[in-house]
């Protein structure tokens, strides 16, 4: 299915570029184009490259945790959870111990542990893949909780809108909240339907009551907060966490009389050997998607869109937001960009600006994500992985747009 995705943003692309040539003029549509997989080739080495030390790092930091013992640990107090989620995990299996760690780490909205933890956790359920180039049902799962992960501190998006001159930054902090719950719980649902997962059972009803419950009272508590009080605490908690977790692994380890140093460098060294093996999925997926927004069909498509409400007398103001809706599943750094030129041209605090802002917190780069989570240990078939995560962002965007109407509109 991929595949066929694949080659159908390149005739889009092409089909828009010789509209723009022919029908509108745009004799440099295609220099742009061409530019453009030059432009995404490069990035994708800077990616790369970037990633090796990030990934050394933290997969070094997960083997400590595993020779710990805390990965065990992790899996023994979760396994019954993940286990009706993915009834081919084994109990105890460290996979259990990755997963939360990266979901723990998304939650935290620490992008950086996050993706080299996600990579661990697919690596690991990989080794339980009857199928190497077939993504499991479990791996699939994992995909989708880890793309529609609720975010608590979405400080990125506070910090843009902070740098354009809003009144008040984390205006938007409970509505982003909102669209990512809906995001996570409607991923969830799609990819346990297609499955056939029952989740009407005693445990996942009691965990996810508990999550619920913990999500609604965080709210509730950071909703009091002033705006440099919300920042300060969410940069505190996040960081000290993550800084805790490394301490706890080297002490844990020490404990056990595991040589740290010696343990860490055998992690570390899979970093550079992930770093690589990703670098020709990921240049595949974003050649594609540079030269579908140079082509124009995201702004054809807009417009249409546009018009399309338009016919039947509803509000056309949250279509101002909606390249930010396109492209975040296609582009982090895209997204970023259509958000901020959505506050340049509409104002910081206009509408259209916070419904960006909303949209940009509460989903995530589904197309990015599978290139590097599947491509890391080589699937090339994804099966339904690409269509339950789209469904989450869908539900992150509706809400978002919902969120944006209830408290800005």
């Amino acid at each position: 299915m991929l595949h066929r995705i694949w080659l159908g943003f390149f005739l889009i692309a092409f089909v828009a570029a010789c509209w723009q040539w022919l029908g509108m003029g745009d004799s440099g549509v295609f220099q742009r184009m061409v530019e453009s997989t030059f432009n995404m080739s490069k990035l994708t080495v800077e990616l790369a490259i970037g990633l090796i030390g990030t990934l050394a790092f933290w997969l070094g930091m997960m083997k400590l945790a595993e020779a710990s013992g805390l990965v065990d640990a992790l899996a023994r107090l979760l396994g019954p959870v993940f286990t009706r989620l993915m009834p081919e995990v084994p109990p105890r299996h460290p996979a259990i111990g990755s997963m939360t760690m990266n979901l723990s780490a998304n939650l935290l909205g620490l992008d950086n542990a996050a993706t080299p933890l996600g990579l661990k956790a697919m690596q690991d359920l990989q080794t339980l893949n009857p199928d190497k180039h077939t993504a499991s049902n479990a791996q699939i799962l994992f995909l989708v909780l880890n793309t529609s992960s609720v975010t608590l501190f979405p400080i990125t998006v506070f910090l843009y809108r902070a740098q354009q001159g809003s009144a008040d930054p984390t205006a938007v902090f409970i509505p982003i909240l909102i669209a990512t719950s809906c995001s996570t719980l409607v991923g969830l649902l799609v990819t346990c339907w297609v499955q056939r997962i029952n989740l009407l059972q005693r445990t996942l009803l009691l965990w996810f009551g508990i999550g619920i419950s913990l999500l609604l009272a965080f709210i509730g508590y950071f909703a009091t907060l002033s705006v440099d009080e919300l920042q300060r605490q969410s940069a505190l908690v996040g960081n000290l966490l993550l800084f805790s977790a490394i301490m706890l692994f080297l002490l844990l380890a020490h404990r056990r009389q595991v040589n740290v140093y010696e343990t860490f460098i055998e992690g570390a060294k899979q970093g550079f050997e992930t770093a690589i093996m990703i670098i020709p999925y990921l240049l595949a997926m974003l050649v594609a998607i540079g030269v579908l927004r140079e082509s124009g069909a995201l702004e054809g498509f807009i417009w249409l869109l546009r018009e399309g409400i338009a016919l039947f007398g509803l509000d056309t103001r949250f279509a101002d937001a909606l390249p930010t809706a396109l492209m975040k599943p296609l582009s982090g750094s895209g997204a970023r960009a259509m958000m901020l030129e959505t506050m340049n041209t509409h104002g910081v605090d206009s509408f259209a600006a916070q419904l960006a802002s909303i949209i940009q917190g509460s989903t995530e780069t589904t197309f990015y994500v599978l290139a590097v989570y599947f491509g890391a240990v080589g699937i090339r078939h994804t099966r339904h992985a690409l269509w339950c995560g789209l469904s989450a962002d869908l539900a992150g965007i509706v809400a978002a747009i919902f969120c944006g109407y209830w408290f800005f509109g």
